[in-house]
C-alpha cells in the first residue's frame, strides 16, 4: 500500500501523542524511563514516516547520515560518565541550533535558484538561523565552561549590557531586511551577529546559574526547531519544538524560582568563580576555625542515630560515590537507622542531575525527596551527611543579604543535631560564595575524595558489627 499523505500525518499526530506522554513520564524518576521509551518510539514511528514520505528522492546521503550519526551516538552513549552529562546535553543543544543554520540557508538558497522566495519564508528563515546561531554559539560557551575549558567566573566588560542591546537590535533589523529584500549578504551578516550574541549572551553566566542556562538552551533549542518546522513545512517538527520550547521554558522559570532570581538576572547578570585552591585542606580549615573530622567519628554519630539525611551535590558526581552511598545506606538500614536524600532543585550542573545519578545506583525513589518535603524534617534529623554539595545548603542564602545567593531557598541542614561535609578542600561551592555553614558548632567537614571518604565508612560499619 502506497504511503500516502494520510498516512504519514496519521504517524505524526501518533508521534506527537508519544512524545507528549515521554514528557509527562519525565516529570518524575519512576516513570522516567517509560517516558523515554515513548519518546524513543515517537521518534521511531516519525523518522520512518518522513523517509516513507512522498519528498524523499534519493536515500544515499540521508542512510550515510544517520548511520555515521548512529555510530557516533552510541559511542559517545558507552564512553560518557555521568559526570559529563552537563555538557554533553550543551553539545547536542549546539547541535540543533547548528542544524537549524544550516537547514534555514540551505532552503534559502534552494528556494532562490527555483524562484519560489516569499515575505513568509524568509522570514521564518530569519526566525530559525537567528535562533539556532545564539543557541550554537550559547551552548559551545556553555559546554566550554561545563568542560573546564574556560573559566566558570563571569567575563564581564564595560559596556556590556550596550553591547548586547546593539547586536540584538542589529540582527533584528536585518532579519526583517532578509525577510522583505532576500538578500543573501543581510542573511550572512545576521547569521554572523546571531553567532556573536549567542557568544557575548552566555560569557557573563557564572557556574552558579549554569543549571538554569543549560535549560534556557534547552528551551531556545526547541524554538529552533519549531522554526525550522514552518520553514520546511513540517508539523511534527513544529511540535516537537514547541513542546521542547516550552517544557524548557519552564523549567527554567522553576529554576530561577529556586534561586529566588529571575530570568533577567540570569540571562544577564551572572555571578560565581572558579576560583580558590585546596592544596592543604587541614591547615586552611584550622586557620579559619573550622573543625575537621575523621571517618570515624562521622560512623560513630551515624551507627547511633534515628535518622540520617544525606545531601549529594557535584561533588558526589565528581567522585562517582553514588554507588558506595547506596552500600552505606544498605548498612545503616540494616542498624534500623532511617536513611533518606535530600535534593535541591539547582544540585549538580544540569536540572535532575542527582536523580539520575542516584536512580543509577538503583536507590529507591521512595527515599529521594525533594527540598520542600525534606526541609521539615531536618530539626530532628540526628546526622546530615553533606556529599560534594555546597551552595545549596549555605545559609548565607538566608543570613547574607550582601550575598549574591542571598534570597535562594536552600536544604536546611544546618538546623540537624550534626552536620559532616565530605569534601576535598576548602575551595567554596561554584558561585565562589564561602559557606557559612563550615563555621557552625554542629558541622565538622571530613576531607578527602568522597568514595574514598564513604567506602571507608561502610569498611568502618562492616567492621564494628551490629
Amino acid at each position: 500500500m502506497e504511503f500516502t499523505i494520510n498516512h504519514q500525518a496519521l504517524a505524526y499526530l501518533t508521534a506527537a501523542v508519544l512524545f507528549i506522554l515521554g514528557l509527562k513520564g519525565l516529570t518524575h524518576p519512576s516513570t522516567a524511563r517509560r517516558g523515554n521509551l515513548y519518546a524513543m518510539f515517537g521518534m521511531l514511528l516519525a523518522i520512518a514516516a518522513t523517509l516513507l514520505g512522498r519528498d524523499i528522492q534519493s536515500y544515499g546521503f540521508i542512510i550515510a547520515g544517520i548511520a555515521g550519526g548512529a555510530v557516533i551516538g552510541v559511542i559517545v552513549a558507552l564512553r560518557i560518565q555521568m559526570t559529563a552529562m552537563p555538557q554533553l546535553v550543551a553539545a547536542l543543544h549546539s547541535f540543533v541550533g547548528l542544524a537549524a543554520v544550516l537547514v534555514g540557508i540551505g532552503t534559502f538558497l534552494h528556494k532562490q535558484e527555483a524562484g519560489l522566495l516569499n515575505a513568509v519564508l524568509m522570514g521564518e528563515i530569519s526566525a530559525g538561523v537567528v535562533i539556532g546561531a545564539i543557541t550554537f554559539t550559547g551552548s559551545v560557551i556553555a559546554f566550554g565552561k561545563l568542560q573546564g575549558l574556560l573559566s566558570g567566573a563571569p567575563v564581564k566588560f564595560a559596556g556590556q549590557h550596550l553591547l548586547n542591546a546593539i547586536l540584538a537590535f542589529a540582527t533584528i533589523a536585518l532579519a526583517v531586511h532578509f525577510a522583505m529584500t532576500g538578500s543573501l549578504l543581510t542573511l550572512i551578516l545576521m547569521t554572523l551577529l546571531a553567532f556573536t550574541l549567542g557568544v557575548t549572551l552566555i560569557i557573563p553566566i557564572g557556574g552558579a546559574d549554569m543549571p538554569v542556562i543549560i535549560s534556557m538552551l534547552n528551551s531556545y533549542s526547541g524554538w529552533a526547531a519549531a522554526a525550522t518546522g514552518f520553514t520546511l513545512h513540517n508539523d511534527l517538527l513544529i511540535i516537537v519544538g514547541a513542546l521542547v520550547g516550552c517544557s524548557g521554558a519552564i523549567l527554567s522559570f522553576i529554576m530561577c524560582k529556586a534561586m529566588n532570581r529571575s530570568i533577567i538576572n540570569v540571562v544577564f547578570g551572572g555571578f560565581g568563580s572558579d576560583s580558590g585552591t585546596g592544596d592543604n585542606a587541614g591547615a586552611q580549615a584550622a586557620e579559619k576555625g573550622v573543625k575537621s573530622a575523621a571517618i570515624e567519628d562521622a560512623v560513630y554519630w551515624m551507627e547511633d542515630a534515628n535518622r540520617v539525611i544525606i545531601v549529594p551535590g557535584y561533588g558526589m558526581a565528581v567522585a562517582q560515590a553514588q554507588h558506595s552511598l547506596k552500600e552505606l545506606m544498605e548498612l545503616l538500614e540494616a542498624r534500623g537507622v532511617e536513611v533518606k536524600f535530600a535534593i535541591h532543585p539547582v544540585a549538580g550542573r544540569m536540572p535532575g542531575h542527582m536523580n539520575v545519578l542516584l536512580a543509577e545506583a538503583d536507590i529507591p525513589y521512595d527515599r529521594v525527596l525533594e527540598m520542600d518535603e525534606i526541609n521539615p524534617e531536618f530539626p530532628s534529623t540526628d546526622v546530615v551527611l553533606v556529599v560534594g554539595a555546597n551552595d545549596v545548603v549555605n545559609p548565607a542564602a538566608k543570613e547574607d543579604k550582601s550575598s549574591p545567593i542571598y534570597g535562594m531557598p536552600i536544604l536546611e541542614a544546618g538546623r540537624a543535631r550534626q552536620v559532616y561535609f565530605l569534601k576535598r578542600s576548602m575551595r567554596p561551592g561554584y558561585s565562589g560564595v564561602d559557606n557559612l555553614l563550615f563555621y557552625q558548632d554542629n558541622t565538622s567537614l571530613v576531607f578527602g575524595d568522597a568514595k574514598d571518604t564513604i567506602d571507608g565508612m561502610n569498611s568502618a560499619l562492616k567492621g564494628s558489627g551490629h
